[in-house]
């Protein structure tokens, strides 16, 4: 491993699959830089010619958290774009909504906050940064004092202002978090898809490593949801909706690219928990989604009884199977504190590993 601060050129990543957060970040330049010289640090620990030291240039650094920021705001961008390309197909006329899930740090309660939005307040801020700000307008006591909430998820909502031939009562985006995304650079990194299903004891957990960016369409009835998802499939976007959005008007952006799809309403299909959707992975305008249509009364005991599907629990159980390959692959999880360190608390003590010190330089 090289003394001198990784901050000089590099190969570039091989080419991942677009629906790969690897993807996204060998689009900015000083992330790919940064991404490849952990992946061969990886290599040189692994092997033990490793000198020891991983230096980092600040510098550098600061860059590859601009073009991270940048990524995520793209990312959102082109999600809103288009979930409101599918709200004016779907929905007609529609209202925007953002919802965040809170947390009372004391009492571990939940809680639901909505407020209305517009299009301009989701181009201005992240879709976690509304969700931040509706927070902080919100004060909570009880009788042995202030209590304060933490973000769990924030959920942009496109809700009709009237009846529509489809039966569609939503649309719903969603982005996990900076730090998930992160998470999932290193599981490929490492090839955690892999691992886990090499391993016994985790095969049945794959599912919880998946994707990034997602839409959900909520409509009145199964029968709702075939047909909505007959309607994705053929659907082609009209010139005039591209326009309005100033987007381009080629194939990329006037189709949705199927790349899979699973039933999960037939019976048979259904997971363990009782959720039930049709899932799809589609390409769009050079990123990947995904997109869920679920019948109501399931996304209504998904929202308020918090079943295993939640957005919590699915959570907690993707971060036990990160936790558990560490404990058996304790490189792996120090690059997960790597990672958290250099993009979300630089200015805290560097992750410690056995054998290995990490160096900051200007």
């Amino acid at each position: 491993m090289s003394n001198d601060p990784i901050d000089e050129p590099t190969d570039s990543l091989p080419l991942p699959s677009e629906a790969s957060p690897l993807w996204m970040v060998s689009q900015a330049p000083a992330l790919n830089e940064l991404v490849v010289a952990l992946k061969r640090a990886r290599g040189e620990l692994e092997s033990g010619t490793a000198g020891g030291r991983l230096v980092f240039s600040r510098s550098t650094l600061a860059k590859a958290r601009g073009e991270f920021g940048a990524m995520i705001r793209r990312g959102e961008r082109d999600l809103h774009a288009l979930a409101g390309l599918l709200s004016q197909e779907f929905l007609g006329s529609y209202g925007l909504r953002s919802s965040a899930i809170g947390e009372i740090d004391r009492t571990r309660e939940r809680f639901m906050l909505t407020v209305d939005v517009s299009e301009a307040d989701l181009a201005a801020s992240t879709d976690l940064d509304l969700g931040t700000r509706i927070l902080a307008r919100l004060a909570i006591a009880d009788q042995r004092g202030w209590m304060r909430a933490n973000l769990v998820s924030n959920v942009v909502e496109y809700e009709p202002t009237e009846p529509n031939s489809l039966n569609v009562y939503r649309v719903l985006t969603r982005i996990k978090a900076e730090e998930e995304i992160w998470n999932k650079v290193v599981d490929e990194l490492f090839d955690l898809d892999a691992i886990v299903l090499r391993d016994k004891q985790l095969r049945h957990l794959g599912r919880y490593v998946k994707d990034v960016f997602g839409i959900k369409v909520v409509v009145g009835s199964d029968e709702d949801a075939y047909q909505l998802q007959a309607n994705l499939e053929a659907l082609r976007f009209g010139n005039g909706h591209l326009e309005a959005r100033g987007l381009p008007l080629d194939d990329t952006h006037a189709r949705l690219a199927f790349v899979e799809t699973k039933d999960y309403l037939k019976r048979p299909s259904r997971k363990q928990s009782g959720w039930s959707a049709i899932k799809s992975v589609v390409h769009w305008a050079g990123r990947t989604f995904e997109i869920q249509v679920q019948p109501l009364s399931n996304f209504l005991h998904e929202r308020e009884r918090l079943t295993r599907e939640s957005h919590a629990s699915f959570k907690a159980t993707r971060d036990r199977v990160r936790d558990e390959v560490a404990q058996r692959l304790p490189l792996f999880g120090f690059y997960r504190a790597l990672l958290r360190w250099l993009f979300l608390d630089p200015s805290s003590e560097a992750p410690h590993q056995d054998g290995v010190d990490v160096v900051l330089v200007d």
